[in-house]
């Protein structure tokens, strides 16, 4: 597999070998991480954990953005340029 370039876009191997992988993932699963991340954050602050609240609460964002990019990369492909060209 070699990276290919099409009007200065490239896509590299790691990356795609990545996305193939994340692409097997239900969208949805991220949106079930956050809310998890969410719940967890909910609970540490109620036994008094504020410090690991606050930083498990923090990880709902990345997750709905990963679940963004997810979907993306699903309906359009990171690396259509180089589909194209092919």
């Amino acid at each position: 597999m070699q990276s290919k370039v099409y009007q200065g876009q490239q896509e590299d191997q790691f990356t795609g070998a990545i996305e193939a992988q994340t692409s097997k993932l239900p969208s949805s699963s991220y949106l079930g991480l956050a809310i998890g991340s969410i719940a967890a954050s909910a609970v540490l602050k109620v036994v008094g954990k504020d410090d690991w609240a606050l930083f498990v609460g923090q990880w709902a964002a990345p997750f709905l953005l990963l679940g963004v990019y997810n979907k993306l990369v699903k309906q359009h492909g990171s690396d259509a340029w180089s589909r194209e060209a092919a």
